[in-house]
């Protein structure tokens, strides 16, 4: 026995808000979007679920898409549905956050979106639809997790400096901080590993570090709880 549903229904969308860090500060990856609405505007990568797709497949297939990245961390971000958000009419759209490295995840646009690229976020564009609203949302959520899980593991080489890891900080939280006092309250985690290897070049030589995904979540799983 079939039912008519008589309720009307909302269209669904994904969004993908796509941080990096460059080692001087964080990016964003922006689409050029190749159809109307919006044509020719800038905006985050996404687009409409299809009946048979779960959420995040949906947004992994928009980012592979739109901006040829694939293989990259998600985290579902919240949901935005305010009336008149999107002029093809009541649309819904489940934003997402990624983290990654721009050297190794550049962007190139495709399908609907006619240029990707990364973008400072002191240097943004306009963007289409309420993206603006979705990014600054992305980014409190991006500040608050910094300060208890160490998001370098994504933004950041395999080998890197401390004063790497003070930069990405800084550039997230939008402040300066205090280098003894970073080192200080940074040292005694132990999934921090110095290794025996310096920087080369012009500047003095700094010592190399990694993280050990192990033992931090070796650390996690007994109520750890990092925080700067």
């Amino acid at each position: 026995m079939s039912h008519t549903y008589e309720y009307p229904r909302p269209a669904l969308t994904v969004d993908c808000v796509v941080f990096g860090f460059d080692g001087a500060g964080l990016k964003v990856v922006l689409i050029r979007r190749g159809l109307e609405p919006f044509k020719d505007a800038w905006a985050l990568p996404g687009g409409f679920v299809q009946m048979e797709e779960n959420l995040e497949d949906a947004a992994r297939r928009e980012l592979r898409e739109e901006t040829s990245l694939k293989n990259v961390f998600l985290e579902q971000l919240q949901t935005f549905g305010t009336v008149g958000r999107d002029p093809r009419g009541r649309v819904v759209s489940v934003a997402y956050v990624a983290l990654v490295r721009p050297d190794k995840h550049p962007a190139k646009g495709d399908t609907d979106a006619s240029e990707a690229a990364w973008f400072p976020l002191s240097e943004l564009p306009p963007l289409a639809f309420d993206h603006d609203e979705i990014l600054r949302v992305a980014r409190e959520r991006l500040r608050g997790k910094l300060r208890w899980q160490p998001l370098g593991f994504e933004l950041l080489p395999e080998k890197f400096t401390l004063g790497q890891l003070q930069a990405l900080y800084e550039a997230v939280l939008g402040t300066s901080l205090d280098k003894r006092n970073f080192r200080k309250k940074l040292l005694p985690y132990d999934f921090i590993v110095p290794l025996e290897q310096f920087t080369s070049g012009q500047h003095r030589p700094a010592r190399l570090h990694r993280f050990d995904r192990h033992r931090y979540e070796a650390l996690s799983r007994g109520g750890f709880h990092f925080e700067i």
